[in-house]
């Protein structure tokens, strides 16, 4: 029914895990970033910002043609509305999970993202921005520990919310970034790690997850951050 365009990372994860959650029936296809899969035209038709994950939909709910959904947010919240669950249709409720989104989206994702880019990725280490990029990671994660303290899940209840930041948060450990004050956050992972269908979701095309080069090598570095993403447009 669906088709999942995929590629075992943080991103990744969000859209393995709701399917899981929902038990939808979908198929997997790989997309291999780091050759360039994600520039070919096929793909780009259905997300034109040529990034994972997106998906098709060959059957929704409206009973039209089969539908394309791309970035993580919008493609969690596509599913969510189509099957009823995950988000809360109360106003408050609805409006607070959306808002966890986006704070994801606009935030926590990129600033982590950043902080490995520049540890891990770029040609040159360059001190400034390690810093910029891990303290404002460090800070974000401090926010969500907070919202944390005394609930079980970030909105209140289990949602969409929680799928888009549990795998990017798990990027703490490989930038050393230390949890010990951040309790609730700590807490939050280790219930997130215990749901069978987060355990499902991470495993999906674990064969294919990449190792985390100490330096990437510069064939890979232009494939996913030089002009090849310019000249494949």
């Amino acid at each position: 029914m669906i088709d999942l365009h995929y590629a075992p990372t943080p991103n990744g994860w969000k859209i393995s895990i709701m399917l899981e959650e929902l038990g939808l029936p979908y198929t997997v296809k790989p997309v291999n970033i780091r050759a360039g899969e994600q520039f070919a035209p096929e793909f780009l038709a259905i997300s034109p910002n040529n990034r994972i994950p997106a998906i098709v939909d060959h059957a929704p709910a409206d009973g039209g043609a089969p539908f394309s959904a791309f970035e993580t947010g919008a493609i969690l919240i596509y599913l969510a509305e189509k099957t009823g669950r995950l988000l809360p249709t109360d106003l408050r409720g609805r409006s607070t999970t959306i808002q966890w989104v986006m704070w994801q989206m606009a935030g926590l994702g990129p600033m982590l993202g950043q902080a490995g880019h520049f540890r891990m990725a770029a040609p040159e280490k360059i001190p400034y921005a390690v810093e910029r990029y891990t303290n404002e990671g460090k800070r974000l994660l401090r926010v969500l520990d907070r919202q944390l303290e005394g609930k079980e899940f970030i909105a209140g209840e289990y949602s969409i919310a929680d799928m888009m930041s549990y795998p990017w948060s798990l990027g703490a450990a490989w930038l050393e970034i230390p949890l010990d004050e951040m309790p609730n956050l700590v807490r939050w992972q280790a219930t997130m790690a215990e749901r069978p269908a987060v355990k499902r979701g991470m495993e999906l095309l674990a064969d294919k997850r990449q190792a985390r080069p100490a330096q990437m090598d510069e064939k890979t570095r232009e494939v996913l951050y030089g002009k090849k993403q310019f000249e494949n447009r």
